[in-house]
This record gives C-alpha cells, sequence and structure tokens, in this order.
C-alpha cells in the first residue's frame, strides 16, 4: 500500500486527474423530508407486545435511517439493535486526556441535499473535508518494523482512464442493478482487470482507499469499482467531501436514538421471526426480559448472513441466496503511543509484494488522529481471525517498529478496538454471472421483508442513504 485512507482522498483529488474532472457531473439524490411526527403508539418498554407497523432489524447506518425516515413519513417503528448503541461502523473516540475526538470508523459523506438534510435536522454541522494538512507518510514493512529503503508511492497517472471505466459502468453507483448478461471484464479478479487497462499505478491507491476489501489483486473487478466509486471519485474531484465539524459522527447517531426514543431496543438479540400474509412476528430478549415485536413489515440491515438469520422463517430461495455470501475481516483500534514523531503517519508497504501490498492479514498502518499522542490503527484479513490475536499483532507490530531501530515508539495503550466483522460481502463470478444479484434484489417484499445495507450497495453511508431512500416507498406502501 502506497497510501492510507485519508492520503488517498488527496491524492485523487491532485493535480494528475485534472483532465477527468471535466467529465464527471456532479452526484445528487432526493431531499429527505424534515417532518418530525409524534412517537409511535404502542408498548415501548416492559409489559406486553409492541404494536409497529415496521420492525427494523439492525441498528447501523442503514437502520437508523430507515428507521427515522420512516417516522418521517408517518409510520411506527421498532429498532432491535444488539449493540448498546445506534451507528454500526460509525465510532467516534473521545479522549479524557486532551477532551479531543477522532473518528475510528466512517470517516466523511457526500455532499448530496440528502446527507445534508439528514445532518441538519439533528443539528450537527458539516464542513469541508481539506485533507490532513501539515502531515507525512512514512512506508514501513510492519512484518519486519523496518522503513522500505527509497520507497515512494507511483503518481496516480491511470486515474483518469479509470474515471472513464467508470463512466462505462454508471449503474455500479446504484446499486447491483446489473444487466444480462454482467459485462465479463467486471468480473475478473481486480489485479488482471488492472494490467488490461493499464490501471497499474493506481493499484496502491485503490488498496489505500478500500481498506477491508481484502486481497483486491484477486477480488472480482466489481466490487472495488463499486467501492471506489463514481461517486466518490466525483466528490473528490469537486473538493465536496463532507466531515461533521466537530469530528464527532457518533452525534448524528446519539440525536437519532433520541429521536426515536422507546422505538430502539439495544443489547436485543432476536431469536425467532415467523413472517405470514398478515404480518410479522418478531421474538427477542433484552435486558428487561423477552419481547414480542408485531408488525406488517419487517427491514433487515444487519449482514445477510446465514448465521445472521438464525430463527428466521427463511423459505428454500432465501435460504439459498443468502447461503452463497462469503466475507471479509476488517479491525479498527486507537492507540496511545509516545515516542513517535508528531504528524507522521506509517503506512504498511510490502518490500516483496506486488504493488508493494501490504501483505494481509495485517496492518493498514497507523493513522495521525489530530488528537496528540493517539493514532489510528487498521488492519484486515481475508480470513477468519480470533480478536485476541488481532489485538495481540497490533501489540506485536508495534513493538517490532521499535526493536527494530525504526521508531523509538512505546504503546501506552490501546484506547479503543473494535471487530467490524463481517466486512464486505461477496459472491464468487460464477454467481454474478449467474444473476444472484438479481435474485438477492427480488428478494425485497418477500414474505413481508425488505432489506438494505452494504450487502446491497458497497461500505459508503451517503450511497446507503441514497439506496435506503429510494427504497422507501415500497417499505411504507
Amino acid at each position: 500500500m502506497g497510501v492510507t485512507r485519508k492520503d488517498a482522498l488527496r491524492i485523487l483529488g491532485g493535480t494528475g486527474v485534472a483532465a477527468a474532472a471535466a467529465a464527471l457531473a456532479p452526484g445528487s439524490a432526493a431531499s429527505a423530508s424534515p417532518a418530525h411526527p409524534a412517537s409511535a403508539s404502542g408498548e415501548g418498554a416492559g409489559g406486553g407486545a409492541i404494536r409497529r407497523d415496521v420492525c427494523v432489524i439492525g441498528g447501523g447506518s442503514s437502520g437508523t435511517y430507515a428507521a427515522v425516515r420512516l417516522r418521517d413519513l408517518g409510520h411506527s417503528v421498532a429498532v432491535v439493535e444488539r449493540a448498546g448503541r445506534l451507528g454500526g461502523h460509525t465510532e467516534t473516540y473521545h479522549d479524557p486526556a486532551t477532551g479531543g475526538s477522532t473518528d475510528v470508523g466512517v470517516l466523511i459523506y457526500h455532499d448530496m441535499p440528502l446527507v445534508r438534510d439528514y445532518f441538519g435536522r439533528f443539528d450537527v454541522p458539516l464542513v469541508r473535508y481539506t485533507g490532513q494538512g501539515g502531515t507525512a507518510n512514512h512506508y514501513v514493512d510492519f512484518r519486519t518494523g523496518l522503513v522500505v529503503p527509497g520507497y515512494t508511492p507511483p503518481a496516480p497517472a491511470a486515474l483518469p482512464a479509470y474515471v472513464a471505466l467508470l463512466q462505462r459502468y454508471p449503474y455500479l453507483d446504484q446499486g447491483f442493478e446489473l444487466p444480462d448478461p454482467v459485462p465479463a471484464e467486471l468480473l475478473l479478479p481486480f489485479g488482471e482487470f488492472a494490467v488490461r487497462h493499464g490501471l497499474e499505478s493506481i493499484v496502491q491507491l485503490l488498496f489505500g482507499y478500500g481498506q477491508g476489501l481484502g486481497d483486491i489483486l484477486r477480488i472480482p473487478a466489481i466490487y472495488v469499482l463499486k467501492n471506489v466509486s463514481l461517486s466518490v471519485i466525483n466528490s473528490v474531484l469537486t473538493g465536496s467531501l463532507l466531515i461533521t465539524e466537530r469530528r464527532d459522527n457518533s452525534e448524528l447517531y446519539e440525536k437519532a436514538t433520541a429521536f426515536l426514543g422507546p422505538d430502539v431496543l439495544l443489547g436485543a438479540t432476536v431469536r425467532s421471526v415467523h413472517r405470514g400474509p398478515h404480518g410479522v412476528q418478531v421474538l427477542v430478549t433484552t435486558a428487561d426480559g423477552p419481547r414480542v415485536i408485531l408488525c406488517r413489515r419487517l427491514v433487515v440491515t444487519a449482514p445477510p448472513l446465514l448465521s445472521t438469520f438464525d430463527g428466521f422463517d427463511l423459505d428454500a430461495t432465501e435460504r439459498a441466496i443468502f447461503g452463497r455470501f462469503r466475507h471479509h475481516h476488517y479491525w479498527t483500534a486507537v492507540a496511545r503511543l509516545s515516542g513517535m514523531p508528531a504528524g507522521v503517519s506509517l503506512v504498511n508497504v510490502g518490500a516483496d509484494t506486488p504493488y508493494n501490498l501490504a501483505p494481509l492479514p495485517g496492518f493498514y498502518g497507523l493513522t495521525v488522529t489530530g488528537v496528540p499522542d493517539l493514532w489510528g490503527v487498521k488492519y484486515g484479513s481475508d480470513g477468519q481471525i480470533a480478536d485476541a490475536t488481532v489485538r495481540a499483532a497490533i501489540v506485536a507490530g508495534i513493538e517490532r517498529l521499535r526493536t527494530a531501530g525504526s521508531y523509538p515508539v512505546e504503546l501506552d495503550g490501546l484506547e479503543f478496538f473494535k471487530a467490524h466483522n463481517p466486512f464486505e460481502l461477496v459472491v464468487r463470478p460464477g454467481d454474478i454471472a449467474g444473476g444472484f444479484y438479481r435474485r438477492l434484489y427480488g428478494l425485497q417484499g418477500r414474505n413481508n421483508t425488505f432489506y438494505t445495507g452494504a450487502a446491497f450497495h458497497t461500505h459508503d453511508s451517503s450511497l446507503l442513504w441514497r439506496f435506503t431512500e429510494e427504497l422507501l416507498p415500497r417499505i411504507a406502501a
């Protein structure tokens, strides 16, 4: 890898891509309604059955947005979230030592009316993302802890060609509404796709932005093109990426939680789901005991793996489709370090790997957070690894920087650690060619159930909100 994800954004917007800017039109989406209806009727906590129009399973980015917007449209909702908070991958660490904060999950947003309306309704101000000014990248092979001598990332000369390829497949920016037949080159391993189209100079760049996608040289090209999408490129070229002014993305979800009030069941686990012609019954366990939710519609935003659906009355078609998914693995952490040069991010590059990509499982790097003594840590793997093993690997990797003599760094503690798993659900090229996503999208509305989330588009909150917004009329019908 030649860049951190934040640095990838800066390079994407650099002078090497000016020729591509004129060919792109700014993205837009329908504006979300600012309506704020009264809380839904029925039992909220304790007592008898909870009766709602819609039950949303999963309170991450897509689930929270769906619940808020359904309330806007006058529908009662219940949100079932197994964690103790809404927001999913959107997390923020508040440093008690300095009072500073750093976002460790979702970082940026697209400048769309829908995005501005959503943040605006909760009084969370947005500002332009201008990059990590005054910082520098050093390039280290974390397997040895040694600085890779003479390494510099290549200039992104192939970026205009990449933009032209994205323009060839504009439907990738909207979801997985794919043509039949699916263009064969989209199913190539991305490494082969990159060579075919002369994209070698930006492979490191795409790897750095697409953290969590695993070995991008092996996965089908379609997943890379969807993650580093036309919307991403357009937002960078127009300088329109947004961050929260208070550097606290979690504020949105805290205020959404207050808005939804007793309609949110945190720390809740789904035990069974029965869907019939006249409605849906969801049995959940909570800290206050078991609860039954009776609703007309179900919206599932949790990753659609078979393990997610334990206790569901899946039919054979649903089971066959969801059983095709496999996934990658991604972890984030915040490390308190002493002895690290201020303003320096360490990027993991392989001294002897194709394109110098960081070997996985392994670090993506240590990234400056803007909070003194705190660095963000990103770690990825194609296969399953125990969280304890990843924590130990992070500690060992940082210690190796010192023992190798590269930096006199001491780890004073991992202040935050989170597994973002399962991450990036994918299927095999033959499944895509055989109409997998057509069948997946065909499940919308089947058995009174609708679906949204990254598996139905990509890991991009702004684009997922747009996807969910376009699905709402069917859910609310």
